[in-house]
């Protein structure tokens, strides 16, 4: 039998301590990492990250893939997440250490400048739109699939370093889980990878656009939310809010909606590559 099959099993305490090991070895040698660390049990609670996820799970060619890594990047396997314009790299700790590259196409001009236009109209400021504190009819342009921002699998380029054989990894899915729980504290990242400028939203965007939005005015529900996207979200999957929620909230596993016809995401793999689970 193939070292892959007998590879043995490596805890989760014993991930998480080969993980901490690597990262003062890397921060040894001068590299700058960035870990993905969780707090509470939501993978991610801000608008930004929740719609990442939740866009991720809303496609049958991820939804069944997703939630393997969402172990991995709660214990803090993910110990590396840069993103940068249309990449994602990460460094996740399995039996052994693994390297991921993640692309994401640019959001079409077409797109972006018909995005533009349909929210020109509409009062928001900056920081109302990192912080996800739009109105309900902006919201549901930023989400709405084929229209809105967010990417679907034909856009998703995976590759990452391990032997397993599947079309997406435990080690890839904790990466995509990873970049949600970035986008929590730093949602200004989201445009990056993307690869447009938000300023040009402000910049064609009409006087009364500059003007905040009325404060809980219209927000988008968490209905609204499973109509966008197809899916059913079940609210328990994140830390209870202190104040009533406006924001969105992340599914412990989606449903993929019924006559879904996504594209299979492209994957860089070897031709000849042993099946099986890896570490």
């Amino acid at each position: 039998m193939s070292w892959f099959f007998d590879k043995p099993y490596v805890s989760v305490a014993e991930r998480r301590r080969l993980a901490e090991k690597e990262a003062k070895k890397l921060a040894g040698k001068g590299q700058v990492i960035s870990p993905v660390k969780i707090e509470g049990r939501g993978i991610a609670t801000t608008f930004w990250g929740k719609a990442w996820c939740v866009n991720l799970e809303s496609y049958s060619d991820y939804a069944n893939r997703l939630p393997r890594g969402r172990t991995y990047v709660r214990n803090g396997s993910v110990i590396d997440l840069q993103i940068a314009a249309g990449k994602v790299t990460a460094l996740v700790q399995g039996s052994s250490l693994y390297r991921i590259k993640i692309e994401i196409g640019p959001l079409g001009k077409k797109r972006w400048d018909e995005f533009k236009k349909a929210v020109a109209d509409k009062p928001f400021n900056l920081i109302d739109l990192l912080q996800g504190k739009l109105s309900k009819e902006i919201l549901i342009e930023i989400t709405a699939k084929g229209s809105g921002l967010f990417p679907s699998p034909r856009e998703i380029t995976l590759d990452c370093s391990c032997p397993d054989g599947a079309q997406m990894c435990k080690h890839v899915a904790a990466t995509l889980y990873g970049v949600g729980a970035r986008l929590d504290k730093h949602p200004e990242l989201f445009f990056t990878l993307r690869g447009v400028d938000v300023k040009e939203l402000f910049v064609e965007a009409s006087a009364t656009a500059t003007a905040p939005a009325a404060a809980g005015k219209g927000t988008l529900a968490e209905a609204d939310l499973s109509d966008i996207f197809g899916v059913e979200l079940e609210t328990d999957a994140v830390a209870k809010p202190k104040k009533p929620a406006k924001t969105l909230a992340l599914p412990k596993k989606a449903i993929a909606p019924k006559g879904n016809k996504s594209t299979k995401p492209v994957v860089k793999k070897p031709d000849k590559r042993p099946s099986g689970p890896v570490g």
